[in-house]
C-alpha cells in the first residue's frame, strides 16, 4: 500500500508542469478538407469582398481540419505548425467577442483540439486517451483541466483546479490550487502560477495563447 502511494505521488509530481502548461500570454469530429487543401488555403490571398462571417467559417474549418490531421498537433510537421500559426492569427483578427472573460459563453467544458505544447500532448511520454478538457467558470473565478493518461497498462484520470484573477476582459492570471491523480490529491505549490489570454471566442471555438508562447485551439463540448 505504501509503495502504491509513493509511486502515485511520484507520478503526480511528474505531471504537475504538464497540467500547468495548459494555462501557461504571449512569448507563442466532423469531416473537413484534406491537409493539402489546408496548406493551399493557408497561403492564399483572402477575398476582399468576402464577409467576415464567411471567412470565419472557412478559417475554423481549415484549423479544425489541420488539428484533426495532426492529432491535436502531436504529429504536426514544421510546415503544418507554420500553417496553423497563420490560420490562428487570421482567425484571431476576426474575433467577434469583445472582452470574452465577461461573457457567459466562455463558461463550460471545452475540448482541446490543437496545441503546440509538447508536454500537454505527452510527446515522448505517456499517451493521452480521449479528450483533454478545460472547464471555465467565471461566476466562481475557477477553472479545471482534466484528462486520462495511459500509464503503462492502466488508464489514470488526472486533473488540476485553479483560481482565476482577471487582469482585463480577455487576460486572467491563474493560481493553481489542487492536483488530482486517480484517487490521490494534493495542493499545488504556491509558485505554480500562469495566465490565460483568450484571443478569440464564438459559440463553437475558443483560441488561447499561453505565457510560454504556446497556442491552444478549443471547441465547445
Amino acid at each position: 500500500m505504501h509503495l502504491s502511494i509513493t509511486l502515485a505521488a511520484t507520478l503526480c509530481c511528474l505531471c504537475l508542469q504538464q497540467q500547468a502548461d495548459a494555462f501557461s500570454t504571449l512569448p507563442a469530429t466532423s469531416t473537413y478538407s484534406s491537409s493539402s487543401t489546408t496548406a493551399r488555403n493557408a497561403f492564399s490571398f483572402p477575398n476582399l469582398f468576402q464577409s467576415k462571417d464567411v471567412r470565419r467559417s472557412e478559417l475554423k474549418e481549415q484549423i479544425l481540419s489541420l488539428a484533426s490531421d495532426t492529432k491535436r498537433g502531436l504529429t504536426a510537421t514544421e510546415e503544418q505548425k507554420e500553417q496553423m500559426q497563420i490560420l490562428f492569427a487570421e482567425l484571431e483578427a476576426l474575433n467577434p467577442t469583445l472582452n470574452p472573460l465577461q461573457k457567459a459563453s466562455v463558461n463550460g467544458d471545452w475540448s482541446l483540439d490543437y496545441t503546440t505544447s509538447d508536454t500537454i500532448l505527452g510527446k515522448g511520454g505517456f499517451p493521452r486517451i480521449g479528450p483533454i478538457i478545460q472547464n471555465i467558470d467565471t461566476t466562481t473565478l475557477s477553472a479545471k483541466n482534466s484528462e486520462t493518461v495511459q500509464y503503462v497498462l492502466f488508464p489514470v484520470p488526472r486533473s488540476i483546479s485553479a483560481e482565476l484573477s482577471p487582469v482585463n476582459g480577455k487576460l486572467t492570471d491563474v493560481k493553481f490550487k489542487r492536483f488530482q491523480l486517480g484517487p490521490i490529491g494534493f495542493d499545488a505549490p504556491d509558485s505554480f502560477r500562469g495566465s490565460l489570454d483568450i484571443t478569440y471566442l464564438d459559440q463553437d471555438v475558443r483560441l488561447t495563447r499561453g505565457d510560454k508562447g504556446n497556442i491552444f485551439v478549443l471547441t465547445r463540448m
